[in-house]
């Protein structure tokens, strides 16, 4: 069996990676009480942009964490499309759970949807990334602890629906945001314990992508675009804001008639 470390760069990663769930979460939670404060195409784009923040965050968090996994005795490498792929399914199931909350009549039933969808999704996500990883050897999943991670990512993905629908203030959208960035973390590290390998040394060069050539610049590019699209979002105005500076603005031009 190969020795596994999920942590070669010692806590660096898994902080990092933790911050980038967090800010993928607050981004994510902020545009969605933007949405619900608006309508028509203004709520779909709010949408998108919420569903982007939060599934980026998580793969990146994801990906970010595979930084400092190693395996004794093996190189790691990774499938890139694959990877993509992964990338691809963060997205579309955050913004299948997203749009559902944000267009449904009956909103727990859309919560509970949602929330089950988004979780797995986001638990597909994690073990489509998984199987991107090319090594010398066998690996094996725990069913246990598989099982775990998913209803980790379920419950994790529907707190944070709900949290998207009921929390307004700033300070609640900081603590959500926390709280979920923990939950994506323990569902990613549990996933990442049920797994053990069985290392088959071999001086073959292994197909795919090394995280340094592929990974490493992809998440600081998916990273660059989470706190780029945090600051338009904290800067841009909300509904009640240009409300207050339209009625401001009555009074000064019925003066200057």
């Amino acid at each position: 069996m190969g020795h596994l470390d999920h942590a070669a760069f010692g806590w660096l990663t898994p902080v990092l990676s933790y911050l980038m769930a967090c800010v993928g979460a607050a981004l994510g939670l902020r545009c969605t009480v933007r949405a619900l404060a608006t309508t028509g195409r203004s709520r779909r784009n709010w949408l998108v942009t919420a569903a982007s923040a939060i599934g980026t965050g998580i793969w990146t968090m994801h990906f970010v964490a595979m930084l400092g996994f190693r395996v004794s005795g093996t190189d790691i490498r990774y499938n890139v499309p694959l990877t993509i792929l992964s990338l691809l399914v963060a997205m579309v199931v955050v913004c299948a759970g997203v749009f559902a909350v944000g267009y449904s009549r009956d909103r727990t039933r859309a919560l509970l949807l949602g929330g089950l969808t988004t979780g797995i999704g986001v638990a597909s996500m994690h073990y489509l990334g998984m199987a991107a990883v090319r090594l010398h050897g066998d690996v094996r999943y725990d069913p246990v602890l598989v099982g775990v991670s998913v209803l980790i990512a379920v419950v994790a993905a529907t707190a944070a629906l709900w949290a998207g629908l009921n929390i307004k203030s700033p300070l609640a959208v900081t603590v959500a945001s926390l709280v979920m960035g923990a939950a994506v973390s323990s569902m990613h590290y549990t996933g990442m314990f049920a797994v053990s390998v069985r290392v088959h040394p071999s001086g073959e060069t292994l197909p795919g992508a090394t995280a340094m050539q592929f990974i490493f610049p992809l998440a600081v590019g998916l990273g660059s675009y989470l706190f780029i699209t945090s600051a338009f979002v904290a800067l841009s105005p909300t509904a009640d804001e240009r409300e207050a500076s339209a009625s401001a603005q009555r009074p000064v031009e019925s003066i200057a008639r």
